[in-house]
């Protein structure tokens, strides 16, 4: 069941307020969650329930492999362990230990990844991952979510902690766009058909599908009709639904908060180029390193807006 309630207002509620509260909430509910984190627990605001159950909440200080070392061995003795930080810090920083010590060891981790991509801001191209979903889909069996909005975030958590594998949550700080209402059923590995269309598909995730929607809305006025569906599980991808709405528009654009090599449009090409062949492109970041500033500043400089899936959708309507 899905309750749509956009209309490109914000989401009244920061993702960061909603990741504290919910971490919190599962460590009161279920006593085999455990949860670590880099150092970073004043900015999710779980530092004074560190304070009163040390035991449970974990501050694991900036040494991100030592943590997910540390998870790796708390679920081989029965616990669930979720850790936090940032992006490039719970990817790259640490994924040899992912990969041996939750992956490969079958150990089941959630690592919650923040301000991925240009969500990063004015910490910069070092804190700036656009290769991070690339990386965890590359470990076998890992599933790896792009958060839409907080309400997603808040059923995905509940639900990521007692899924098998390493599981790969990026999710902002700030606020985004509200999407979903009350009443909406997320299942990890499904999309969410937001808006019909015949003419184009429009896969997006994250950040990306606020984009993908008013980009709608505009070739709408231009005659073109564009349907969108948020790919917020990017692996195991939801073959069927982009295959249902590939076989239906013959052209597909895919847009992510990320590096186009390894993400989603990677993913998407993978399922069409062996089950439908089909005019694609994407709008995600090129082969490129961050930078700082703010958002909008970084949206726009990496081509991540509603105008630029405007343009390269009106060429790829040219190659159907």
């Amino acid at each position: 069941m899905y309750n749509i309630v956009y209309d490109g207002s914000a989401d009244p509620r920061t993702f960061k307020d909603v990741i504290g509260k919910t971490i919190i909430n599962l460590l009161e509910t279920d006593p085999d969650v455990i949860y670590l984190d880099a150092d970073l627990m004043s900015t999710i605001g779980t530092y004074s329930y560190h304070m009163e159950h040390p035991d449970r909440a974990i501050n694991c200080g900036v040494s991100e492999a030592n943590m997910i070392g540390t998870a790796g061995g708390l679920a081989a003795a029965g616990f669930k362990p979720i850790c936090h930080t940032f992006g490039p810090f719970a990817s790259r920083r640490s994924y040899d230990q992912i990969f041996l010590s939750a992956g490969y060891a079958k150990n089941d981790i959630t690592v919650i990844g923040t301000d991925p991509g240009v969500c990063a801001s004015f910490n910069g191209g070092t804190h700036m991952p656009f290769e991070d979903v690339a990386l965890y889909r590359a470990i076998p069996t890992a599933t790896v979510f792009d958060i839409t909005d907080t309400l997603m975030f808040e059923s995905i958590l509940r639900q990521a902690v007692n899924l098998p594998g390493v599981k790969y949550i990026r999710v902002g700080r700030k606020t985004n766009a509200k999407v979903y209402g009350e009443g909406t059923q997320f299942t990890p590995g499904k999309a969410i058909r937001l808006r019909e269309g015949k003419d184009l598909t429009i896969v997006a995730a994250g950040i990306m599908v606020h984009e993908a929607l008013q980009a709608a809305i505009e070739l709408e006025r231009k005659g073109i009709s564009a349907e969108v569906l948020d790919m917020f599980t990017i692996k195991p991808l939801d073959e069927d639904a982009l295959l249902h709405s590939a076989d239906k528009t013959r052209a597909v654009l895919a847009t992510e908060n990320h590096n186009k090599i390894g993400g989603l449009y990677a993913a998407v090409c993978e399922t069409l180029s062996r089950r439908l062949p089909t005019p694609a492109d994407y709008v995600a970041v090129n082969d490129e390193y961050g930078e700082v500033g703010p958002q909008d500043y970084l949206q726009e400089r990496f081509g991540l807006t509603s105008q630029h899936i405007v343009e390269v959708a009106q060429r790829l309507i040219k190659r159907k």
